[in-house]
């Protein structure tokens, strides 16, 4: 398949926020040319194109890559809201997330794969459950899923983790990956987080996990281990290869110290933490000190919707208001983390900018619409004026999966809707 984008605006990432005027060719799953009109004159002579798209002057970028979610859970979208983060979850979500079936979960990802598209993301992040079924939604609709591991003292072993590790880092399709991974150091006990450790050091692996997400959290881990999850985690050499936090709300500097010096990719997630009033994380802070910082909307049972739109703004907003400073955390700075940032924290290094060789995950924006004019600074309209209404078309690995409002995704969206509605009713009478 040979795609040919021209006419169009386009943010590679490779320079900033840079823009080329020009076109971008794609041959399969891959990019072949970024470049001018000029340039793409010398080269396209010849060609065969399956379908050439006028970009009318829109913006075409690398798609968002949402670095933290939990995608089967559309099934509690709105089903458990207005309670603290414990109450929310160990008395509305882990009864219910009992009762899921393999089914569900299928079902219930391809609903947020859906969302995920409308809302240019072309990759997520994701940590849950029943993972063959996740990783088939992704695969059966051409999305790019990076699975993470997720044990706890609920559910799963270190054997497990492993060969989990082992067969979806081999699963047969490029748009399946896996990354180590445990729920949190509140819900698992010493021995299964040095198990943990353990794989890590055993394959060189980076590891993820929640982490710091609120104070009860980091007050039970002082008073347990007499350390932050931060610094007890990295003691028993959990982050020895790097990895990731997912909220790092309370961050002492110590921390925020080891983040950095053991490469822990920071993912924050506001939109969630503002509506379970967990608080906000320090992001200039950790953008100061050049510590990787990715951007996650979490699950929608906490969200509630699956939109990076909203949540770059709340990224920026904020920082500003918190400090107080309304120059603090720029749009170039969150463009970067929704894009190339959540991109490398996932460990998906041939998805994170426009370039010849580089996987063709892109999106287009677009400025015919009232909220991207004037146009007096493109990649600032995207983060503070921006919104899913602006997606005009979502490609990942070279095909279309959504474009004009219409998806291409090899499944009927009202089956999807139906089949997810069939789940959660099932599940509430059960």
């Amino acid at each position: 398949m040979k795609t040919r984008i021209y006419n169009a605006k386009i943010i590679t990432m490779v320079n900033g926020t840079d823009i080329i005027e020009g076109e971008i060719h794609i041959e399969d799953e891959c990019i072949s040319f970024v470049g001018t009109a000029e340039e793409a004159g010398k080269i396209k002579d010849g060609i065969v194109w399956d379908r050439e798209i006028d970009a009318c002057g829109n913006v075409v970028m690398p798609g968002f890559k949402d670095a933290h979610t939990h995608s089967a859970m559309t099934f509690l979208r709105s089903y458990a809201d207005d309670l603290p983060l414990q109450e929310w979850l160990y008395n509305r979500v882990f009864p219910m997330e009992a009762k899921l079936t393999e089914e569900d979960v299928l079902w219930c990802s391809k609903l947020a794969i859906m969302e995920y598209l409308t809302s240019g993301i072309t990759a997520n992040f994701d940590m849950y459950m029943k993972n063959e079924s996740n990783a088939k939604a992704s695969a059966d609709t051409g999305f790019r899923t990076v699975l993470c591991g997720s044990i706890n003292d609920f559910g799963g072993t270190i054997e497990e983790i492993e060969e989990e590790y082992k067969h979806f880092n081999n699963y047969g399709s490029s748009l399946i990956s896996y990354q180590l991974g445990f729920h949190a150091e509140y819900t698992t006990k010493r021995e299964t987080l040095e198990g943990m450790a353990g794989l890590a050091k055993k394959y060189k692996a980076p590891v993820y996990t929640h982490n710091s997400e609120t104070k009860a959290e980091v007050e039970g881990c002082v008073e347990r281990y007499g350390k932050t999850p931060t610094a007890f985690l990295d003691s028993i050499g959990m982050f020895n290869y790097g990895g990731g936090g997912f909220h790092c709300v309370y961050m002492t500097d110590e921390d925020l110290n080891i983040c950095k010096e053991k490469n822990i990719w920071v993912v924050t997630n506001p939109a969630s933490n503002v509506k379970l009033a967990s608080g906000i994380a320090p992001v200039k802070k950790m953008l100061d000190m050049g510590i990787g910082l990715a951007i996650g909307t979490d699950g929608p049972a906490s969200n509630n919707c699956l939109d990076m739109f909203r949540e770059m703004f709340l990224v920026t907003a904020l920082q500003k208001v918190s400090i107080p400073d309304a120059a603090a955390v720029d749009a170039n700075d969150v463009l970067y983390m929704a894009t190339v940032g959540g991109a490398l924290s996932m460990g998906l290094t041939d998805c994170d900018t426009l370039e010849k060789g580089k996987c063709a995950d892109l999106i287009m924006i677009d400025m015919h619409q009232p909220n991207m004019q004037p146009v007096n600074n493109i990649s600032k309209n995207i983060v503070y004026s921006g919104s899913k209404q602006n997606v005009k078309m979502t490609m990942v690995a070279g095909k279309i999966l959504y474009e004009d409002g219409k998806f291409n995704i090899g499944t009927d969206a009202e089956e999807v809707y139906a089949k997810a509605n069939e789940s959660i009713t099932r599940m509430k009478q059960a």
